[in-house]
């Protein structure tokens, strides 16, 4: 048995690892940097596009991918302590929200792209069980806009 798992997870690292390690290396990078651990993505992103250029929409999209999976780790994350919240103390967690996160419901999740309160704001989101899949639409919406905007914006101001 730990042979096969072995080999498959040898086999899914070699698929998400093509060209060589570029595209695989940001997968997880931007997975783990859209978790609460401090971690940017960004020059993972740019090394690649850099060293090659015309990965420059795959790494966008496989790094859009991996941060808002990552997100929506986070959310799920924030689901999970509400709940346990609510069984320790029998009462509602809610109440200690951010009323401005409730207000804007899915759509704050746009604001996930930010550095330092993207990544808690997914949590947070999680919490105040704000609906999973709307959450994680508007996530991948704003990460994509900052993967795109940032890395053609370094590669202006550092051309070839």
């Amino acid at each position: 048995m730990e042979a096969w798992l072995g080999a498959g997870i040898q086999q899914l690292l070699a698929a998400l690892a093509l060209p060589g390690v570029g595209l695989g290396a940001v997968f997880v990078v931007s997975f783990v940097s859209a978790t609460l651990l401090p971690m940017g993505s960004e020059p993972a992103v740019f090394g690649l596009v850099k060293l090659q250029p015309e990965m420059f929409w795959p790494a966008i999209a496989v790094a859009t991918l991996g941060n808002t999976l990552g997100g929506g780790l986070s959310w799920w994350m924030g689901y999970g302590a509400e709940r346990a919240f609510e069984k320790v103390t029998h009462r509602s967690g809610e109440a200690r929200a951010l009323a401005l996160l409730q207000r804007l419901g899915p759509k704050a999740c746009l604001l996930s792209w930010l550095p330092l309160v993207g990544d808690p704001l997914c949590a947070v989101a999680g919490w105040l069980r704000l609906p999973f899949w709307p959450c994680l639409g508007y996530m991948a919406i704003g990460k994509f806009a900052r993967y795109l905007v940032m890395t053609a914006g370094l590669l202006w101001l550092w051309p070839a």
